[in-house]
């Protein structure tokens, strides 16, 4: 009696097991991988070695442009410069009798501020248009007075200059003090502009500093900007700085340390990095054999296939391709280190069959005990 109780408990656990498949936290490699051998497979599987990892460097980029533009780092005199908008005062001292410049009852005149104009000249009396634009003080200074010699050719100047908007830039915004601040001379760095605003704000995560000018943007990671100091570019009038949280992402599945949408910590990640960056893989369920990179490709950027060619180095041949590395060889590691991770990719790290088998057992094992339960109950 006993017997047929327990085998009875067997028996209806072994019909549930048939009945539905085991519940899995991630799929298995061979519910991705075998699509390779399929005559018409819907999506492209790769098997990334050192042999072949290079050519993935040529292919079409995805997610991003691929790289951030940035502008080389001019040095200027440390003076200021005029510029259009700037608003010029000039003193005049005229020692001459009958003076054109400084009339009879003083030998000295100041006249009010004259903007720059658009062609970057200013207007003098009796002398005209004199152009300073990006001229220093001192230059224009002495520019002036050689436009009054023959006017005047004892006269004296002196020039002051107020800066208009063009000798300013902005700071819109991931700072502490956002606004428009004068440019105290041709030697004004971005990193001087970001520290007179107050510093990038400790809120933003993987700042990303995106300079406009000229109808264009540049861009470039905080903390690159910080640690190169060749990249600390000038800021000239008229620039505006954003600082802002880079968002580009992949997204983690399946046996991974999480799972979750994962910022770029860095301007490029590799495969290993990227599995670094989420803590690495389960021990206990991961598939070291079977770590895969998911991405899709514009139907642009596939190069036409052939029967005779399910690989191409220079580029996908379907709209999405699955990246395979063995994580157990040194041949899947070191191509895994040279692999770069695109925004939007999907890193999914396989369930090993192992765990699938742990799942059976312990089913077993939890109708054993049952089979026991149920023994010493009829008993």
């Amino acid at each position: 009696m006993n017997k047929i109780v327990t085998w009875t408990a067997l028996s209806l656990s072994a019909l549930a097991l048939s009945a539905c498949s085991v519940p899995r936290g991630a799929a298995l490699s061979s519910d991705i991988l075998t699509e390779q051998t399929e005559t018409a497979p819907s999506y492209q599987v790769i098997t990334v070695t050192r042999a072949n990892v290079s050519d993935f460097h040529n292919w079409p980029v995805t997610g991003w442009s691929g790289n951030y533009t940035w502008l080389s780092n001019p040095r200027g005199p440390q003076s200021q410069v005029i510029r259009t908008g700037d608003r010029v005062t000039l003193t005049i001292w005229d020692s001459q009798e009958n003076s054109l410049l400084t009339g009879p009852a003083s030998n000295q005149v100041t006249l009010p501020a004259i903007p720059v104009a658009a062609n970057g000249s200013i207007f003098l009396p009796y002398a005209g248009d004199v152009s300073l634009r990006n001229l220093t003080q001192t230059e224009a200074r002495t520019k002036v007075q050689d436009a009054l010699v023959q006017i005047s050719p004892s006269a004296q100047i002196q020039l002051s200059v107020d800066q208009g908007a063009n000798n300013a830039a902005d700071l819109v915004g991931g700072v502490a003090q956002p606004g428009s601040y004068p440019l105290p001379n041709r030697n004004t760095t971005v990193l001087n502009l970001i520290a007179a605003g107050g510093g990038i704000r400790d809120s933003l995560e993987n700042p990303l500093v995106r300079l406009q000018r000229g109808g264009q943007s540049y861009e470039i990671r905080a903390d690159k900007l910080m640690t190169q100091p060749s990249l600390n570019t000038t800021v000239r009038g008229g620039d505006k700085i954003i600082i802002q949280e880079d968002d580009r992402y992949f997204t983690a599945l399946g046996a991974t340390g999480r799972e979750e949408l994962v910022p770029f910590t860095r301007e490029n990640l590799t495969a290993i990095e990227a599995l670094s960056t989420v803590g690495g893989l389960s021990d206990t369920r991961a598939d070291l054999k079977a770590v895969l990179v998911l991405r899709d490709y514009d139907k642009t950027q596939l190069i036409k296939q052939t029967p005779d060619t399910p690989y191409s180095p220079n580029g996908p041949l379907q709209e999405q391709v699955v990246f395979a590395f063995d994580l157990t060889s040194a041949e899947g590691l070191f191509a895994a280190r040279k692999f770069q991770i695109n925004p939007k990719d999907t890193v999914l790290g396989t369930e090993t069959t192992l765990t699938s088998a742990r799942t059976v057992l312990g089913v077993i094992g939890s109708a054993v005990g049952l089979g026991n339960a149920l023994d010493r109950l009829a008993n």
